[in-house]
């Protein structure tokens, strides 16, 4: 039987500064056994054809200038990634830890922390737990209660229920890379683009779209864009 506490959990650094990546690095791989950095970054497009080699457990996606700079690259990760993202910011905008969360971080942890609250906060993501502090957490209740009543009103969101989870997987990887062509699209999520089409024939029936361009206007109206995950 594999001992689970023996293997490490695996996290992909990304962020604008060098320095503060080196930081992060020495830190995490300073707990091995127990986790261990696999790669860090400065660019997320840098990010996007290594994922699949890396596998890594969690994403930690260092937002220096504020959360709001980072939403597209939450969007894409959790659309080509089934990694946890955790947000490392400078903001204190409990509203833009809870747009990051919409978006589909996992957790958003302050950068005035101390070191072991964001190993903790890597843990706890990586367990599948949701680490925000308490205003945002309030906040992020207050949202999705709201989202909830607009769903039930909203006969188009109801329609959104009825899709798989593999479906509004691809729904968050072609919204995503919206001028991306069927091939590279087919690709990204490793199947042909026969099977491509064939997806987005069910999710255009389903959804009562007859486009990609309706697709893309529909998913960003009713959070389609976010990994099911």
């Amino acid at each position: 039987m594999i001992d689970q506490a023996a293997i490490a959990t695996r996290v992909l650094l990304i962020g604008s500064h060098p320095i503060v990546l080196w930081g992060l690095e020495k830190l995490i791989d300073s707990q091995r056994p127990r986790m261990e950095t696999v790669g860090k970054f400065t660019h997320c497009s840098e990010v996007f054809s290594r994922l699949e080699q890396l596998s890594p457990d969690v994403i930690l996606l260092d937002r220096d200038h504020g959360i709001e700079n980072g939403v597209d690259a939450i969007t894409q990760l959790t659309g080509l990634s089934k990694a946890k993202i955790m947000v490392l910011t400078a903001s204190h905008d409990p509203s833009a830890h809870v747009s990051a969360v919409l978006a589909g971080a996992k957790g958003v942890v302050e950068k005035g922390e101390g070191v072991e609250t964001i190993l903790r906060a890597i843990e706890k993501v990586h367990e599948g737990q949701l680490w925000l502090d308490r205003s945002s957490m309030g906040l992020l209740v207050i949202e999705l209660s709201n989202r909830k009543v607009a769903e039930k009103r909203d006969p188009a969101r109801q329609r959104v229920g009825i899709l798989t989870d593999r479906e509004r997987e691809i729904v968050a990887v072609v919204t995503s890379h919206s001028g991306a062509t069927g091939t590279v699209i087919a690709e990204m999520l490793h199947i042909s683009e026969s099977t491509l089409r064939k997806h987005l024939s069910s999710i255009y029936e389903k959804l009562g779209l007859n486009s990609r361009l309706e697709l893309l206007d529909h998913a960003h109206k009713h959070g389609l864009n976010k990994d099911p995950a």
